[in-house]
């Protein structure tokens, strides 16, 4: 049967004033790289054949039902307000409603220019684009919301940055690409209408219940104080929480120079530009806050009485902070074993990482290995481990779950640098072989499926840093 995207389009209603129609750049010799079966059947999709798959998602193609946009928003970029990004090198084909009721975008990432991209070319070259295939499906297979990779495809023509790469499509599969930013650009135009009728669009498609603004932004701000303890329990490093990289859906979006830590520090940066570290894995929470604060602001524009939206929207910003402790508590909690901690755990839990820090000790591996003799392997001060662990073991008693509770909550495979880097450099050489192992081993992290990628870097396997890849 032909590929068939059963297309039920919402944003494309909307005025103008949200998006520019576009259609994607037709490329040069599109080859297909990745489909996600699985993700398609969620999504109703009839697969066609392979040669099919690659004119469409390489965009050459437009599928019947699509209403290809991109779209409008502004946002905050590492502290500073850009008062009109969009859509760059992205367009939205158009939505479908899965399987499980569920409304989700399908989006060409890499597709070539639209108005918004700023003298760029709009184009993704291979490395990026698979870091993201990997890195959103690992996501999702962790139980963490996330957007997910549809398919991959290589355009038949490079792509030039510090050099020339192969040019690769990524199709990106999202509850929406609604961003702090999709509101911002509007408050800060002082264009109320449009920012009420895009609240009440993100109302009827996210959250059903609210009841108006402040209840679009109490809910928004329980997804993101999810989320954000939901990386942190596993060490991943999103690298560049702008505005306009936060989603109003509670999914992480955007994976440009993220990573997933080896040994553990609280101030790990690996993005290239973020040179203040604004965006180190102890910040994220800080950061979340802020930009739900941003959000907040966006909102109130909009309001009638704006003094009593301001009191409300405070109390609900304020309030974000004990949301984010609590659920990193229960995340972290359950991976040494306590499925119901309580706030005294918490000094334990810090204890332990502030050993793991000093003792420069794998993050993913010691969690992995609490409960066997091999934990203490992991800290160059063995000794120091033995002693955090009397009192741990004393504290499990009353946890007679423990070992359940701690193997559902630590991963032994995340999608570490290194290995990631190998992939891409083996991939440019048209190996797609490490690209297709990472994701077998990756789709259940918590089964020891291959050992060897779930060992950390040795020295001079170290990956510093990550690039976006723009």
């Amino acid at each position: 049967m032909p590929l068939h995207i059963p297309f039920d389009n919402s944003y494309a209603a909307l005025p103008t004033d949200f998006y520019t129609a576009q259609n994607p750049t037709a490329v040069q010799s599109p080859s297909l790289i990745a489909f996600n079966d699985d993700l398609a059947k969620l999504l109703g999709i009839t697969a066609g054949d392979v040669d099919e798959q690659a004119r469409v998602f390489a965009g050459n193609v437009v599928p019947d039902g699509a209403t290809p946009l991109a779209q409008l928003y502004s946002g905050h970029q590492f502290g500073s307000y850009n008062p009109q990004l969009g859509d760059g090198r992205a367009v939205l084909l158009g939505e479908v409603i899965g399987t499980d009721g569920i409304r989700r975008d399908i989006q060409l990432k890499g597709s070539g220019p639209t108005p918004y991209s700023r003298s760029g070319d709009g184009r993704a070259w291979l490395g990026p684009v698979l870091r993201e295939y990997v890195v959103s499906e690992a996501m999702h297979a962790l139980g963490i919301p996330t957007t997910r990779a549809l398919a991959a495809t290589l355009t038949g023509q490079p792509v030039y940055r510090e050099a020339a790469f192969p040019g690769a499509v990524l199709t990106r599969v999202a509850q929406s690409h609604l961003r702090v930013g999709s509101f911002q650009v509007f408050a800060h135009r002082g264009q109320t209408e449009q920012l009420k009728t895009l609240t009440g669009y993100a109302i009827n498609r996210h959250y059903p219940d609210a009841k108006g603004p402040m209840d679009l932004l109490r809910a928004v701000c329980a997804a993101q104080a999810e989320l954000i303890p939901a990386w942190m329990a596993v060490g991943f490093i999103h690298g560049v929480m702008n505005t306009d990289n936060c989603s109003i859906a509670g999914e992480t979006i955007d994976y440009g120079p993220c990573a997933f830590m080896d040994a553990y520090a609280q101030t790990r940066v690996f993005s290239s530009i973020d040179q203040g570290a604004r965006y180190a894995y102890a910040n994220q929470p800080n950061i979340a806050v802020w930009n739900m604060a941003q959000f907040a602001t966006a909102l109130i524009q909009a309001m009638d009485d704006k003094e009593a939206a301001v009191e409300e929207a405070t109390a609900i910003i304020h309030a974000m902070p004990a949301q984010l402790e609590a659920a990193w508590l229960r995340r972290f909690g359950a991976k040494i074993g306590l499925s119901a901690p309580t706030p005294a755990d918490q000094a334990m839990i810090e204890d332990l990482l502030a050993l793991m820090e000093q003792n420069g000790a794998d993050f993913t591996n010691t969690f992995a290995a609490l409960g066997t003799p091999v934990a203490r392997d992991q800290f160059s001060d063995p000794n120091a481990f033995d002693g955090w662990a009397t009192g741990w073991q004393s504290r499990l008693q009353g946890a007679p779950d423990a070992a359940q509770v701690m193997a559902a909550a630590n991963p032994l495979i995340i999608p570490r640098n290194h290995r990631i880097e190998t992939m891409i450099q083996s991939a440019l050489a048209n190996d797609y072989a490490p690209f297709e192992r990472l994701m077998a081993a990756l789709s259940d992290p918590f089964a020891n499926s291959d050992p060897a990628l779930c060992k950390a870097p040795v020295p001079s396997e170290i990956v510093p840093a990550t690039f976006c890849g723009t």
